[in-house]
C-alpha cells in the first residue's frame, strides 16, 4: 500500500468506493484535503470510476470484500460504508451477497470504527420505508416492508444496518451517522442497472422504446449526485446520530419522467408498459425538514440541469458500454 504524503491529514475509509456514489465521495474528500483509503470488491463497482485518482499520493485502493475481516493499518478518523448492491437488477441477482454486506459487512466496519475510535457513516436508503403508507416520508415513519418478498433482501439489509449501528452507538458510545438516501443520479451510473433513469437513457441511446412498469403513476424523487454528496459531507461532520433523509423532494411520476427523457434525448421512441414488479413502491418523496434543520442542506441542482449533464456523460460512452450488463 502506498504511503501517504502527510500523516497529519484526516484519514477516511470509503467502502464501495468504485461504485457510483462511492467514487464521487472519493473525489470530494480528496478535494477537501483528506487521505482517502478506497475499498471495493468490484462486484458491482468499476475501476474506471476511480482510476483518475491513482496518481494522487493521498489516494489508496484495497481490493477487499468487507464481509470478511477488515484491517486498515494506522490511524483512521472516518469511515463511510457504501458497499452494497444498490439497484434492483443487482440485489435480485445477488440476494445473499446483499444481505451479507448489510449485516456482516456493517458489523465488521462498526468493529473497525470502535477499534480506531473513528466516526462512521452508513449508507441506508429510502427502501427502509418499503411501499410507504405515509407521504412524504419522514424519518419518524417506521415503514411498510415485506421481509420475505424479492426486495426484502435489500430493504431488510438496510434496516438491519440501521439497527446494529444504533446499537453500537447506544451500547458502545460509537460516533455514528445514518444517511437515508433517496433516488440519486448523475455521471458514472451503470446504464443497465435496472433503475429508471439509466434504463430510460440507455434505451433512448439504443433506439429502443422506453419501458415503464405498471401504469407509470408511481412516483420517484431524483437528486443530482453533487447535491447528495454535499449532504453526506455535512452529515458526516455534523453532531446528529439519528437517521437523516437525503434526497430531492421534487416528485414526478415515472410516466412523466419517461416523457422528459424522450424530450431530452430528442428520440422518436414511444413508452411501452409492462407488469409492475412485486412490492415496487408506489410513492417516493423525502421530507427533508430534518436535513434543512440539522445540516442547513437542501438540493440546489434542478432536474432539467442535472439530466442534461448526465445525458451528455452517457452520450460520450463507447458503443460497447450501451450493451454492458
Amino acid at each position: 500500500m502506498r504511503k501517504f504524503s502527510d500523516l497529519n491529514k484526516p484519514r477516511i475509509l470509503i467502502t464501495g468506493a468504485a461504485g457510483f456514489l462511492g467514487s464521487h465521495l472519493c473525489d470530494r474528500f480528496i478535494r477537501e484535503g483528506y487521505q482517502v483509503i478506497a475499498m471495493d470488491n468490484l462486484l458491482t463497482g468499476s475501476m474506471r470510476n476511480i482510476e483518475h485518482l491513482f496518481p494522487n499520493e493521498d489516494f489508496s485502493f484495497y481490493h477487499h470484500d468487507v464481509t470478511r475481516f477488515v484491517h486498515v493499518p494506522g490511524k483512521l478518523d472516518f469511515i463511510l460504508h457504501f458497499a452494497s448492491p444498490a439497484s434492483p437488477i443487482d440485489y435480485l441477482k445477488m440476494p445473499i451477497q446483499t444481505l451479507k454486506v448489510g449485516s456482516l459487512g456493517t458489523h465488521n466496519l462498526l468493529g473497525l470504527a470502535k477499534e480506531k475510535n473513528a466516526r462512521i457513516l452508513i449508507a441506508s436508503t429510502s427502501e427502509v420505508y418499503g411501499d410507504p403508507m405515509v407521504h412524504p416520508q419522514k424519518e419518524s415513519y417506521w415503514g411498510n416492508v415485506n421481509p420475505v418478498g424479492p426486495r426484502g433482501v435489500y430493504d431488510e439489509a438496510k434496516r438491519f444496518m440501521e439497527a446494529i449501528t444504533m446499537a453500537y452507538h447506544n451500547y458502545h458510545g460509537l460516533d455514528t451517522r445514518i444517511a437515508r438516501i433517496f433516488n440519486t443520479y448523475g455521471p458514472r451510473m451503470r446504464l443497465n442497472d435496472g433503475r429508471a433513469l439509466p434504463a430510460f437513457i440507455g434505451q433512448a441511446l439504443r433506439g429502443e422504446d422506453l419501458t415503464v412498469f405498471g401504469d407509470g403513476s408511481q412516483t420517484r424523487s431524483f437528486c443530482y449526485v453533487d447535491d447528495l454528496v454535499e449532504g453526506i459531507y455535512r452529515l458526516l461532520l455534523s453532531e446528529y446520530p439519528e437517521p437523516v433523509n437525503l434526497g430531492n423532494p421534487d416528485e414526478i411520476s415515472i410516466r412523466d419522467f419517461a416523457e422528459e427523457i424522450i424530450a431530452l434525448t430528442g428520440t422518436k421512441q414511444k413508452v411501452v408498459y409492462k407488469p409492475l414488479p412485486v412490492d415496487d413502491p408506489q410513492q417516493r418523496q423525502p421530507d427533508i425538514s430534518l436535513a434543512k434543520e440539522k445540516l442547513n442542506w437542501q438540493p440546489k441542482v434542478n432536474r432539467q440541469d442535472g439530466l442534461r449533464i448526465t445525458y451528455e456523460w452517457f452520450r460520450q460512452l463507447p458503443e460497447s458500454a450501451l450493451h454492458e450488463l
